[in-house]
């Protein structure tokens, strides 16, 4: 499981004081705690499986990704090179993204049995999702729709 080697990880950061990796892997864990202990109350099993810890970690990434943007506008390059290290360390827990490519394939097969943004999106998000950034699937289904 994903969350073992994190904490494995976390582990041997602490021992060679790797400092960008510690502060990163324990944020995800502690992300992890917090989605779990949401689930306490619902009748889900409160511990998250490998795709939901996937899910987790990339919307940490996400913030990140947002915060590189705020930061590039703000002109700090230093606050965007630590972000974009953290990126890093977390792009390793998660599947290979997927191509450019290998989008536009999905999105024109499901475009043959559907002509609008939303029922396509509807369908390519499952198929993408933990793999590819949300944003680029939106541009490439508006760009095959047109």
């Amino acid at each position: 499981m994903i969350i073992e080697r994190i904490k494995e990880d976390l582990s041997i950061a602490l021992k060679q004081k790797k400092e960008p990796n510690i502060s990163v892997l324990r944020m995800v864990i502690s992300a992890v705690l917090n989605k779990e202990i949401e689930r306490r109350g619902t009748s889900e099993d409160p511990k998250l499986n490998d795709e939901e810890l996937e899910a987790v970690i990339f919307s940490e990434i996400k913030k990140r990704r947002d915060s590189v943007e705020s930061f590039e506008k703000g002109g700090r390059a230093d606050l965007v090179a630590k972000e974009k290290a953290e990126i890093d360390i977390l792009m390793g827990y998660m599947p290979e993204e997927m191509t450019e490519e290998e989008i536009r394939k999905i999105v024109k097969e499901i475009i043959k049995n559907h002509k609008d943004v939303g029922s396509v999106m509807k369908e390519v998000v499952p198929k993408t999702k933990g793999r590819a950034d949300g944003s680029l699937v939106a541009k490439i289904v508006k760009e095959e729709l047109s």
